[in-house]
């Protein structure tokens, strides 16, 4: 690999040191899993490769990835979870036990203020076949691929109000320029 990213003001090289470091998953807490899983696993044809259950704390880990078909997911559960945390863009769903039964719990996506978090982001093959998928899956849109600046990039909302990108990598070439 002979690119060694782009250069900005306040950037450092890499030390030996953070050599083999890579981004494993993001983390979102969610309401009810039930309706989370079925959102991801149906409308992004995510898996859950790992459930990890913490009794002692009340909350629940799901780890979810758009499994691919040859990816070589052990069976055991001991060695799955080290799978797991071996991998890069993962999901991980967060579900504080009792958060469901909470008439009043919202998450807060950090669109609103105060901003924070933004959102995650999927690439697609086709994003006008994906904006079809969505709204056949009652999915509700943020912004449509023609809609706003930024033309070619989608956002949805999860069940749980978070922001998610959908883009078709090959329509973005020009962006930024």
């Amino acid at each position: 690999m002979s690119f060694n990213g782009e250069q900005h003001p306040g950037v450092k090289q890499p030390t030996a040191e953070s050599q083999g470091f890579r981004l494993n998953h993001t983390m979102l807490r969610i309401k009810d899993p039930e309706k989370a899983l079925a959102f991801y696993s149906r409308v992004f044809g995510m898996s859950v490769v790992r459930r990890l259950d913490f009794e002692e704390m009340q909350f629940t880990l799901y780890f979810l990835a758009k499994l691919e078909a040859d990816d070589d997911v052990p069976e055991d559960d001991a060695q799955r979870t080290a799978w797991t945390f071996s991998q890069k863009g993962l999901l991980e769903l967060t579900h504080n036990w009792g958060s469901e039964d909470d008439p009043d719990l919202q998450y807060h996506d950090g669109n609103a203020e105060p901003q924070g978090f933004g959102h995650i982001c999927f690439s697609v093959p086709d994003l006008k076949a994906a904006e079809a998928w969505f709204d056949a899956n009652d999915v509700e849109f943020i912004k449509r691929s023609d809609q706003g600046k930024m033309q070619n990039v989608v956002f949805v909302k999860d069940v749980d109000g978070y922001w998610i990108e959908v883009v078709q990598a090959d329509l973005l070439g020009h962006m930024g320029d």
